[in-house]
């Protein structure tokens, strides 16, 4: 059964294995340095012959579709479905899990959308409720595009400070049981932070506040450092939010991160090579980099101890419009090759 560990940590008894996991990607994304890494890279972002939104519900399709392949295992098998997106009330992720049969439970986490799947399905399967769950995240450049900027018609130009919204989706299974797998040890749900930043452009400097005070409280309740751990994993700050981090965990904290830190939002794509402004960013970018490279390494021993914190921008297109301050949280989910 899980337990309270601190304030806000909780501790996952029998430690949950992440059983599965696949990840589809578009072409931008396929052409990053984790290209090899991904299950499904496409060569075009029109995935689908319908719409940039059923074109990212394609892509969540294939991840899950991927990951019950991978272990043999098929929609009846799993008791419920974690998904969400960026979309208005999550239809990428609803029209996704429309064919699977799967019960479902839609979730806005904005770009945290992962960890909080990830969470939640190690949270019900570690008490009991659940033996085999499942947990997705997609998002779509295009579709991103048009909900919450411009239409890509009308040729915006962006600002050093803006990311740049994955094609891609990332899927896991998670089960009580499995030998040399991956395995789901604590996880923090995040508490919102709002540092006054209205700047949709500027997500980095809105989110890192959120994601310093998550990694705060889990070394805290953990009675942790950073050096125990060989990543910290931050869902997709960029390049300015990474940096304001280290610099707030420094400041604020005493506590210097840098030799362990990276970024989903980074790590996908090559910033010399690619027009990507300051990184990565959208619930497909650390659910596709997660859910491949990293779990990966975890699988092969190559990493033990991960502390995947993923931030997100709790938003809207409306609340934006109207010059709303942008809200932000951070999820932690910590990963061990136990």
């Amino acid at each position: 059964m899980p337990v309270r560990e601190g304030r806000y940590a909780i501790k996952l008894s029998d430690a949950p294995a992440v059983i599965s996991f696949a990840s589809a990607v578009g072409k931008t994304e396929g052409e990053g340095p984790l290209a090899e890494e991904f299950d499904i890279r496409h060569t075009t972002d029109k995935i689908c012959e319908g719409t940039w939104e059923m074109c990212e519900s394609r892509l969540a399709e294939e991840a899950l579709e991927k990951a019950f392949a991978k272990c043999g295992r098929t929609y009846e098998d799993a008791d419920i479905l974690f998904a969400g997106d960026l979309l208005n009330q999550c239809v990428a992720s609803t029209f996704a899990a429309r064919g699977t049969d799967i019960p479902y439970a839609g979730l806005f986490g904005a770009c945290s959308t992962m960890a909080l799947a990830a969470a939640l399905a190690a949270l019900c399967v570690d008490c009991g409720a659940v033996r085999l769950a499942a947990a997705c995240a997609s998002s779509h450049f295009c579709s991103a595009e048009r909900q919450f900027r411009f239409p890509l018609e009308y040729g915006g130009q962006k600002t050093p400070t803006a990311q740049r919204t994955v094609t891609g989706a990332g899927a896991l299974l998670v089960a009580k049981s499995g030998k040399d797998l991956p395995r789901i040890t604590r996880v923090m749900l995040g508490r919102i932070r709002d540092q006054g930043i209205t700047d949709a452009n500027n997500m980095g400097a809105a989110m890192a506040p959120a994601a310093a005070c998550t990694i705060i409280d889990f070394l805290r309740d953990t009675n942790s450092s950073p050096e125990d751990f060989d990543l910290i994993l931050t869902g997709d700050l960029g390049k300015v939010g990474s940096e304001l981090l280290r610099e707030v965990m420094i400041t604020r904290e005493q506590t210097d991160i840098s030799a362990v830190h990276n970024d989903c939002g980074m790590m996908i794509y090559d910033p010399e090579r690619q027009d990507v402004c300051s990184g990565g960013s959208g619930c497909g970018c650390s659910a596709s980099v997660v859910c491949s490279h990293i779990l990966k390494k975890l699988s092969r021993g190559e990493l033990h101890r991960v502390l995947y914190v993923a931030t997100g921008a709790l938003m809207s297109p409306t609340t934006a419009q109207q010059g709303e301050n942008i809200p932000a949280i951070a999820h932690a989910v910590e990963i061990c090759n136990i």
